[in-house]
């Protein structure tokens, strides 16, 4: 058999990997704020400034510290996430380990990725940090260890970008000439129809269009205690082409994701003359 593929597994992280928004698991509530004042705030102020609501939310945790004389720290950003309420099947592990395995007995040589709008340092922080190639999130300038502003803000269009980077192996935020650079096809280290994403809704759509339109695999994940009305959503993925797949948002062995995941990466070996199964 031939060298093993790069392979790549993408992953949003709130409502994809972890229940809710990392800020309200523990930030919001310790800024004196409920969850829905904080969101009701970013909203009014993205409409009243014509801004970027990524930026907003990450300016308004800012400002909301700073009037607590409580700055953030990388420190305290990462004891947020450390308490992520991971989806059943990841916190021990056992996803990835799993389905590194199986990807590495069809011949791909599987990396784990996030693309996310969250705050990077907080995902830094959670229990399964150790298990993806890069992490590409929302981040902070800091100054003296302390966030100043916000740095990078990744909203829900410029994720797509963030798959080029992945396609063509830049494994950082800052070099956009790469990214534009023309690269042939075949010298790209992973092409998207080696590259699966995982995503939970709404915010996903241009990601999952795009990367389905270029020959790549979108899946559609959702928490089971979602309303009916976020459920909706999940539904009008399907129907609108933007998912090959939907399923619960369970990452635990022979559950419906894990049958997904593998039947995907079984038709990327055989694609590509890797598969080591029958």
């Amino acid at each position: 058999m031939s060298k093993a593929l790069r392979t790549a597994i993408v992953y949003d992280f709130d409502g994809t990997l972890a229940k809710g928004n990392l800020q309200e698991t523990s930030f919001i509530p310790k800024v004196g704020m409920t969850t829905k004042a904080f969101w009701d705030e970013v909203k009014t102020r993205t409409r009243k400034h014509d801004a970027d609501e990524i930026l907003v939310y990450m300016h308004l945790m800012l400002q909301k510290s700073r009037e607590l004389n409580a700055p953030i720290t990388v420190g305290d950003l990462r004891k947020h996430g450390k308490d992520a309420p991971l989806f059943p099947g990841l916190a021990d592990g056992s996803w990835f380990n799993r389905i590194n395995s199986f990807a590495s007995e069809n011949g791909l040589e599987l990396e784990h990725y996030i693309v996310s709008s969250g705050i990077h340092e907080m995902i830094e922080g959670c229990a399964i940090r150790r298990y993806f190639h890069r992490i590409f999130a929302s981040k902070f300038i800091y100054e003296n260890d302390v966030a100043a502003w916000p740095g990078v803000g990744i909203n829900y269009t410029t994720k797509t970008q963030y798959l080029f980077r992945i396609n063509k192996g830049i494994d950082n935020h800052w070099n956009n000439e790469a990214v534009n650079q023309y690269m042939p096809g075949q010298d790209r280290p992973i092409p998207f129809d080696r590259m699966i994403f995982l995503g939970d809704g709404d915010t996903d759509i241009p990601t999952m269009k795009m990367l389905t339109y270029q020959g790549g695999h979108s899946v559609a994940v959702y928490d089971q205690d979602r309303s009916e009305r976020d459920l909706s959503k999940i539904h009008r993925l399907i129907s609108d082409g933007r998912a090959d797949f939907v399923a619960p948002a369970c990452y635990e062995e022979k559950s419906q994701l894990d049958i997904i995941i593998k039947g995907i990466l079984g038709r990327i070996a055989r694609k590509h003359g890797q598969s080591l199964r029958d």
